[in-house]
């Protein structure tokens, strides 16, 4: 795995109402900001059309926490272009989803993107760590899209 990212397996607990999955809880190491040094500050859900490719970029300062649950897969797709990183260079690609449940935590610096691979949308929650454009969004946003590079060495097919 690649250094500083952080995968947690996630456990649907279900009965006959359906499925609850606790996916962020700050008594747990991973929820922990001084063991993790990770800490939400916003949330969203996304939905992604089958065979449609979210990304990849990369963020200079902000993490991203992506619950993917299910409905509906994922390939997501991570690469470490940090300098100083043990793990620079390393590419990798999970299976995630209804399949396999995961929340994964991806540090600045981590090219991440992810492709639907199911029949159905597919669902993904995101908990980053940085509000999208600052404070009242008045602020640059932090992304380096790779998706818009014709030369990018980031592909997700």
């Amino acid at each position: 795995m690649i250094e500083g990212v952080i995968v947690k397996n996630l456990k649907k607990y279900e009965d006959a109402r359906g499925w609850l999955a606790e996916i962020w809880r700050r008594d747990e190491s991973v929820g922990r900001p001084e063991e993790s040094g990770y800490e939400p500050a916003m949330g969203y859900v996304s939905v992604t059309r089958p065979g449609t490719v979210r990304g990849p970029h990369e963020h200079v300062r902000q993490s991203d926490a992506f619950v993917f649950l299910g409905p509906g897969s994922f390939e997501l797709h991570l690469w470490d272009r940090r300098e100083g990183s043990a793990t620079k260079g390393e590419r990798v690609r999970l299976e995630t989803g209804e399949g396999n449940p995961v929340m994964v935590i991806v540090p600045p610096g981590v090219v991440h993107g992810y492709k639907c691979v199911s029949e159905t949308d597919a669902w993904c929650i995101n908990l980053p760590d940085r509000l999208y454009g600052g404070d009242g969004k008045k602020e640059e946003v932090d992304e380096i899209r790779w998706e818009e590079d014709p030369e990018s060495p980031y592909k997700i097919d």
